[in-house]
């Protein structure tokens, strides 16, 4: 997936899962019901964060990498007509 934009430092561009539709035992889940997802797919990654002694630390994660992030974490932006959350890395709480 290629996008027309290139997070910063580190920043991290993530794709959300699509919302739950149903629940397990098949009761389908109304719009205004729906949690926002906290889960997705990394698109695009930064170049690192500098240290204060001027060193770039590379990122854990990379494009592709399915995470777990925080509820509120990040921002949506619109590219190209799909939305996408730009976040700091330290906004992810794991990769799955």
């Amino acid at each position: 997936m290629s996008l027309s934009i290139k997070p910063l430092a580190d920043r991290v561009i993530v794709a959300p899962a699509a919302a739950e539709e149903k629940t397990k035992s098949g009761i389908i889940i109304p719009d205004t019901a729906k949690e926002k997802p906290q889960r997705g797919e990394v698109v695009a990654v930064g170049e690192g964060k500098v240290a204060d002694n001027g060193t770039t630390i590379k990122p854990q994660v990379k494009a592709g990498d399915q995470v777990l992030y925080g509820k509120y974490a990040g921002t949506e932006i619109t590219v190209d007509g799909e939305d996408y959350l730009i976040m700091k890395e330290s906004d992810i709480f794991a990769v799955l």
